[in-house]
Formats: C-alpha cells, structure tokens, sequence
C-alpha cells in the first residue's frame, strides 16, 4: 500500500450549523463549523469537507459567509459543497476561501457543467459526488440519486462515475445512502467498482463506525476517508485513527 491516504472529517452544513443525520434523514446538531473547523485542523485532519446539504432542495446557493469563516480558521484544503450549480456559483465559493468544489445534482442534470468546471479551474479543483443506494435492476446493483439522495435518477452508479472520470475530475466522492450515518461500515462493493474503473481518487464516504471500517475502504480501494457522526461525537479521534491504519501498513498522511 504505498499509495498515500488522507483522513476527511465531513462538515454538514444546515443553517450555518453542522448537523449529522441517519441515511440523510433524522438531523442533529454537531456545532458551529468554525469551531469544528479549528479543532480538526487541530486534531490532524488532512483535508476537510463542507457540505451544505439543503442549498440544492432550498434552491440557492452555498452559503458564503460561512465558507469565509472556515476559510480563515482551516489549516488544510477544504472541499465545499452544496447548491453549486455552474461554473460561476463555483468561482463564488473558490473565492470565498474552499481549495476545491463538489458538485453532485446539478453535475447530474447537466454534465458538461463538469468539463466547464475542470477547464476553468483545473481538474484538482473539481470533486463530483454521487449519492447511491442499493438498486438491483441496475447493472451494478447501484443507482445514482440527487437532491440530497431524495429523487432516483434510473442511472446506474458506475457507469456515471465512469463518464464522471472521463471528464478529468481529480476527485470522485461516491456516498452510500444506506451507509450514512449509520456506522456499520462502508459500502465497499461501490468503492470497488469505482476505484476499478476510475482513474480519479475515490473518497470513502457514508457508515464508518470504527476503526476496521476504515482500513476496509482502503483495501477497496479508497485514497480518502471521510466521515462525519464517528469524528464529531468522538466515537473515534483521528490521532488514534491514523495510528491504528499506520500500525496496519497503511501510508497515512
């Protein structure tokens, strides 16, 4: 395993607030994202993720105020996403302070919007996140769902990735919905599939609930940890997490 790995502590974001739900429903509160923000920098996070999980549904754009506010107290790059919808709504929050974007519906609807994207910015500043959940019908056994994992789209999961990565994005971020917040693991089959096929990094995200979990998604094939409830409620701190996936052979940042 020589390749590096990254652990991500994923922000939700709901009204300036971070919160953490259960298969993206049943919504907690987790603090302000500016002390969150301070205190993973703090606590070694290599990467942060900001997510503003209702912009898409509300209909409007990131919020960037508090994309400024972290900005100025993060350490490390930061990936924001939620409402960004074109290349100009992007260029808002890149200038607001994120190091990355994430774009997932809106990417879906209208996927030139990520050729755009990368050629304005340059593809290591492009994430594309797919929200998935288990559909048999499908070739893969997994559709892609927008809107904060609300509506079926009838597209199979890595097929999109697939197009996704042929678009040059330099960061894939696949979301299992059964998996969210659920703390039973990773859905490492999506992992799998899309590191086979995928020449972007994959982000392992959705239902790490201790430590094993997170060298599996690194034996799948993930490149960067996310997680979220496990980070925020202290079920697991990422000193403790990377000297666990050191003492297993894993090359942490």
């Amino acid at each position: 395993m020589d390749k590096q790995i990254s652990i991500m502590p994923c922000l939700d974001m709901q009204n300036g607030r971070v919160v953490k739900g259960v298969h993206f429903v049943d919504i907690k509160d987790a603090g302000d994202p500016v002390q969150c923000a301070l205190a993973y920098c703090k606590a070694g996070a290599d990467e942060l993720a900001l997510l503003d999980i209702t912009a898409t549904i509300e209909n409007r754009p990131t919020m960037l105020q508090v994309v400024r506010n972290a900005a100025q107290a993060a350490t490390v790059p930061f990936t924001v996403g939620g409402g960004i919808s074109d290349v100009k709504s992007a260029a808002a929050v890149l200038e607001a302070g994120a190091d990355k974007i994430s774009t997932s519906s809106a990417a879906f609807r209208k996927p030139e919007i990520i050729k755009e994207m990368v050629k304005e910015f340059g593809p290591e500043k492009v994430t594309v996140a797919i929200d998935v959940d288990v559909n048999k019908k499908m070739p893969s056994g997994y559709e892609v769902y927008i809107d904060g994992g609300r509506t079926a789209t009838g597209a199979d999961a890595i097929e999109w990735a697939k197009k996704v990565d042929g678009f040059g994005v330099s960061v894939i971020l696949p979301t299992s919905k059964a998996g969210d917040g659920a703390q039973t693991g990773y859905d490492l089959p999506v992992i799998k599939a899309m590191a086979d096929v995928c020449s972007a990094q994959i982000v392992a995200s959705g239902g790490a609930g201790k430590m094993e979990h997170f060298y599996d998604a690194v034996e799948a094939g993930a490149s960067v940890l996310l997680a979220a409830s496990v980070f925020h409620f202290h079920i697991i701190d990422i000193p403790e997490l990377k000297k666990y996936l050191r003492s297993r052979g894993v090359n942490v940042k």
